[in-house]
């Protein structure tokens, strides 16, 4: 009792597609988990964070009186600002103001 070529070939299909289901199903599932969490909105920065207040965060650059603080200088124009959320990679969570400044702030890279 042999097979033949054609049911060869449809075995082979069947166990490669459900190999492939086995490995999609779990990465479907945490898809949507990923989406939720990368949704969740930013809160925005309060100064009195003991994060912000050891980085001198101000919600207005015009305002910093701190020797290192450059003119011109803002989370706008900064390397780890995001523009689209707001958000800061020192301050994982908040959102911090365009205008606002501290002194982790590092020139941007990006054009425009």
């Amino acid at each position: 009792m042999s097979m033949d070529t054609n049911e060869l070939i449809q075995r082979r299909r069947f166990l490669i597609q459900a190999s492939l289901a086995a490995i999609a199903v779990p990465v479907a599932l945490r898809w949507p988990a990923q989406a939720r969490a990368e949704t969740k909105p930013l809160i925005p920065l309060p100064v009195t964070n003991s994060q912000a207040r050891m980085l001198t965060y101000a919600t207005d650059a015009s305002l910093v009186k701190a020797a290192n603080h450059k003119p011109g200088s803002t989370c706008a124009n900064c390397q780890l600002f995001t523009a689209s959320t707001g958000a800061c990679s020192l301050f994982p969570g908040y959102s911090v103001e365009p205008k606002g400044w501290c002194s982790g702030w590092t020139k941007s890279t990006r054009a425009g």
